[in-house]
């Protein structure tokens, strides 16, 4: 029997709030890591860090993920409603996983770190500062930043989660009398 299955459920949603330390953690970082490009990178200026694989470019996105739906204006805030929205979905996914589940727990408050620091910006600022180009040739993959590398792991956790067997508690049977 695991420690889970004697808990209350006031005592296991206790126990998941630590998980929510690598959210922290990532909104931190993330945070830090965009100030710093705002502070020391001109916009659209690339300072190479791995000569033909990494840049890091300073870019501003109003769009979604890697750029996607980009606009000059109007859509900012539906997509910051869409934004709270999926965050609150995460959130509520967060809260209903059982607290056994530690590597689905780690990929959910990844992706809750990595959307709340986009959010943080979106807000803000109206874009996103995205910094991180990686490429081979002229091959550049969109350029991206700290909060959506901890969403693209977090969603490759939960992908590989899905494929491990989960015990479910099966009531055993009523002993005869």
């Amino acid at each position: 029997m695991e420690a889970d299955d004697v808990q209350s459920p006031f005592e296991s949603h206790l126990r998941k709030l630590r998980y929510l330390l690598v959210s922290v953690g990532v909104i931190v970082l993330d945070q830090w890591s965009k100030w710093l490009v705002e502070l020391h990178l001109p916009h659209h200026m690339a300072e190479t860090v791995i000569p033909g694989f990494v840049n890091l470019t300073h870019v501003r996105n109003t769009g979604v993920a890697f750029g996607l739906f980009a606009s000059d204006g109007g859509s900012g805030w539906l997509l910051t409603v869409l934004g709270l929205g999926a965050l609150a979905a995460v959130a509520l996914y967060f809260w209903f996983a059982p607290s056994r589940d530690r590597w689905l727990l780690v990929a959910l408050a990844l992706v809750v770190g990595g959307a709340v620091g986009n959010l943080i910006d979106r807000v803000t600022s109206g874009a996103v500062t995205d910094f991180i180009d990686v490429y081979v040739g002229i091959h550049h993959w969109p350029s991206f930043n700290v909060a959506d590398s901890a969403i693209s792991i977090g969603i490759v956790l939960m992908a590989i989660d899905s494929f491990r067997p989960h015990h479910r508690e099966v009531p055993a049977p009523a002993a005869a009398e």
